[in-house]
C-alpha cells in the first residue's frame, strides 16, 4: 500500500507539474516526425474532463512500434529529463519506456529499492500489430508474458496463484541478468515482428495481461485527432471511441466513489518541489 496520502490539492499540483513532461515529449516527437497518442485514462480525461481525471496521477502515451524504436534510438537525455527502458542494464520493474522528470523527487513503492533516476514519470508504450491466426496470436501473447517477466524481474501476484507460481519458478531457473536479457530480447523480437501498419488489428502488449488480449482495429490508431487536455492540444487515436469501449466499457460514466482514487502507490514525494497552484 502507498505510504503517502495525496490530498486533492497535492494531487492537483502533481498533475500540473506532469504537464511539463508531455509538453517536452510532444515537442520532441513533432521535431522528429514521431507519432504518439495519449492512452488510457488520459484519453478518458480529455473527453470527459478536458484534462486529467480528477483522481488520476500520471500520463500514459502509446506509439506505433517503429516510432517507439526510433524514439529510443535518437533520444538524448538532458539534465532534467531522462529516458529509461529495459536495455539489459537498467531495471525499472516496468516492461515499457519511462520518461523521468528529475526536477521533482518522486519514488514509487515498487521502485524504492532500485538505483535509478527519481522523478515524475510518463509511461510510454509500444503499439504492435496482431498476427492473423489464433496460434500465432497465442504465441505472441506468450512471448509478451515471457518478455514482461524477464524484463521487469517482477513476479506477477495479481493474476492468480498459478501465474504467480509459474512466474517465481521461471525467474528462479534463470537467475543471471545476462541470461534474462537474452531471453526477453528474443521474446520481444518475436512478439514485435507483426507491423502495426500492415495488419488489420493492433494490440498493446506491455500494458498487463488483461490488455494484452485486446485486438483493436488498426484504423482506430491510423491517425491522430487533437483534443484539449489541460489547455493543450494533444493527439488522441482517431478511433478513440472504439478503443475506449473495448478497453474500458462505458468510459463516460464515472466509476463508484470508492474507485475514484490514485492507482499508483507512492513511497516518497517532495512537495516543496511542486509549484503552488
Amino acid at each position: 500500500m502507498s505510504t503517502l496520502n495525496l490530498t486533492p490539492d497535492v494531487l492537483r499540483r502533481l498533475q500540473k507539474k506532469e504537464l511539463d513532461s508531455i509538453v517536452y515529449f510532444d515537442r520532441f516527437c513533432r521535431e522528429n516526425g514521431l507519432t504518439y497518442f495519449l492512452l488510457g485514462g488520459c484519453v478518458i480525461g480529455a473527453l470527459r474532463h478536458g484534462g486529467f481525471i480528477p483522481w488520476d496521477d500520471d500520463i500514459d502515451v502509446i506509439m506505433p512500434r517503429n516510432d517507439y524504436r526510433r524514439m529510443l534510438r535518437i533520444w538524448r537525455d538532458d539534465e532534467r529529463f531522462r529516458m529509461l527502458w529495459p536495455d539489459g542494464k537498467t531495471v525499472t520493474h516496468n516492461p515499457f519506456a519511462t520518461l523521468v522528470d528529475t526536477s521533482v523527487h518522486l519514488v514509487k513503492e515498487n521502485q524504492k529499492d532500485l538505483d535509478i533516476p527519481r522523478g515524475i514519470v510518463t509511461d510510454i508504450f509500444p503499439l504492435d500489430g496482431c498476427p492473423d491466426g489464433r496460434l500465432r496470436r497465442y504465441r505472441q501473447y506468450l512471448d509478451a508474458m515471457v518478455y514482461s517477466l524477464y524484463a521487469t524481474e517482477v513476479v506477477p501476484v495479481n493474476h492468480g496463484k498459478a501465474v504467480e507460481i509459474i512466474g517465481r519458478l521461471m525467474l528462479s531457473l534463470i537467475p543471471s541478468r545476462k541470461a534474462r536479457t537474452r531471453i526477453f530480447r528474443r521474446a520481444e523480437k518475436r512478439l514485435s515482428r507483426y507491423r502495426f501498419d500492415t495488419h488489420a488489428y493492433c494490440t498493446e502488449l506491455y500494458a498487463g495481461p488483461h490488455y494484452m488480449l485486446n485486438r483493436y482495429p488498426q484504423e482506430a490508431f491510423d491517425k491522430a485527432v487533437y483534443h484539449t487536455f489541460e489547455g493543450l492540444q494533444l493527439p488522441l487515436p482517431q478511433g478513440y471511441d472504439t478503443y475506449l469501449s473495448m478497453a474500458f466499457g462505458d468510459y463516460m460514466t464515472l466509476p463508484p466513489k470508492e474507485l475514484q482514487v490514485p492507482h499508483h502507490d507512492l513511497s516518497e514525494l517532495n512537495i516543496d518541489q511542486l509549484p503552488e497552484l
